[in-house]
């Protein structure tokens, strides 16, 4: 067998080549390994830092996102700020948006439905900067630092189901009251979190679903990894309801209602959509326990 040495001498450029492979890991590895930063040329959508303010009682989050979209791209930006009360909240809804080519891959977030038919959303997503694409391999290497985006479930949902043509599915989250309530404080204590101190997006360990899981205090489970999966294994887990999982997942699914309802008038956005909501899950919601 050969030595090293001996595979070295046996081309001039071997050496050279080896050492120039060697100087880009080591860069790569420097680039990857240095603190995740807080301030970079954000991708507009992920520029700016949330801040909440947290009081035993009730919380305020600004900015949340509020942008309009259409079919080929942004029609307005705006940005608010919310405010509620604990014991306002009354329901979680976890929604899973399928990546195009992919049964394992997809996208997840939650809705808290409030009272009076109001909705807040949270996004967890790779903080891209202006000139980065989105690669899960690169992720997996801490290429991005992590955002906690709280939106409009308008924001949220019509910029998948609309500007990127993505499917949108639904689902009703069956758990307590108090666990609702730790869920959205626990959340909202990280992402105050990240006011501060930044961190890594992780492709396998800090990702959009078990950045959730965790917050909930679920174990781990390759469906937080395999994301394309997520929903069947909460429904497995009794955390979706129902008796059916291909039942729920066909009810679950919003995206021409949420196209078609980006042509009503904004406002209305959330009353329309948890009025459809509760007509499909009527029976899980009514469901005792």
């Amino acid at each position: 067998m050969k030595t090293i040495g001996a595979w070295l001498a046996a081309h001039p450029l071997r050496p050279a080549l080896l050492s120039i492979g060697l100087i880009l890991t080591l860069g790569a590895a420097a680039k990857y390994s240095g603190p995740a930063q807080l301030e970079r040329d954000w991708f507009p959508y992920l520029g700016r830092t949330a801040h909440v303010e947290l009081e035993s009682d009730r919380f305020a989050v600004a900015p949340v996102t509020d942008w309009s979209y259409a079919r080929d791209g942004v029609t307005g930006e705006r940005y608010i700020e919310a405010s509620y009360a604990f014991d306002e909240l009354r329901a979680v809804w976890f929604m899973l948006e399928p990546q195009p080519g992919s049964q394992l891959a997809a996208h997840t977030l939650l809705l808290f439905e409030f009272e009076g038919d109001r909705l807040l959303g949270l996004t967890i997503e790779a903080r891209r900067e202006a000139h980065e694409d989105y690669s899960a391999l690169h992720g997996v290497f801490n290429a991005f630092e992590l955002a906690y985006v709280w939106g409009t479930a308008r924001d949220l949902l019509v910029r998948r189901a609309v500007m990127l043509d993505h499917e949108v599915f639904l689902y009703p989250v069956a758990i307590t009251d108090a666990q609702k309530r730790a869920l959205l404080t626990r959340l909202l204590e990280r992402t105050g979190a990240l006011e501060t101190r930044a961190r890594y997006y992780n492709t396998i360990t800090s990702n959009c679903t078990n950045e959730l899981a965790k917050a909930a205090g679920f174990n781990w489970a390759p469906a937080y990894v395999l994301t394309g999966h997520a929903d069947e294994y909460l429904f497995s887990r009794g955390v979706i309801p129902g008796d059916d999982f291909a039942r729920a997942h066909a009810r679950s699914d919003v995206t021409d209602f949420v196209q078609a309802l980006n042509h009503a008038p904004a406002a209305s956005f959330d009353a329309a959509l948890l009025s459809e909501l509760r007509r499909r899950w009527r029976a899980e919601l009514t469901a005792p326990g």
